[in-house]
């Protein structure tokens, strides 16, 4: 039955519109950034994917990873929701300016892994050492 409803979403997705407003070339950053405002009617959201594809064609982009959506409020009452995008030049201009948490959302780079306070009491052990034996503890963990 999920797949019923994927299906339906895809068509609503079809029936919304997006606008871009604001709309600023910034070369410094490698990047066009801008307002989107989606309307969607009768739809409780669109998914980011599905944005990206639309963008993708409205803006002729060939890569659809390098557009970023972030920030999306609906507004009161429904079938509108603005957000902020940018489509970034290149994958490497992307890499170089986009936040962290952001790329790793979009796949783009990996989370840290590890617990926080593991790496702290390794942190604390290894300043109590020095030389060959601080070396070796920091490889052996």
């Amino acid at each position: 039955s999920h797949s019923g409803a994927r299906a339906a979403m895809s068509d609503a997705a079809k029936a919304c519109t997006i606008r871009t407003k604001k709309f600023i070339t910034n070369p410094l950053l490698g990047r066009r950034q801008f307002v989107v405002e989606v309307l969607h009617p009768g739809v409780a959201g669109i998914s980011k994917a599905e944005m990206r594809e639309k963008l993708a064609k409205l803006y002729k982009v060939s890569d659809p990873t390098c557009i970023v959506l972030f920030g999306f409020k609906l507004a009161f009452g429904g079938g509108r929701s603005t957000g902020f995008g940018m489509i970034y030049d290149n994958a490497t201009a992307q890499k170089k300016f986009e936040p962290r948490h952001r790329l790793i959302k979009a796949g783009l780079a990996t989370a840290k892994t590890g617990a926080r306070k593991q790496k702290k009491e390794l942190k604390n052990r290894l300043k109590k050492l020095r030389g060959l034996k601080k070396a070796k503890a920091a490889k052996s963990s």
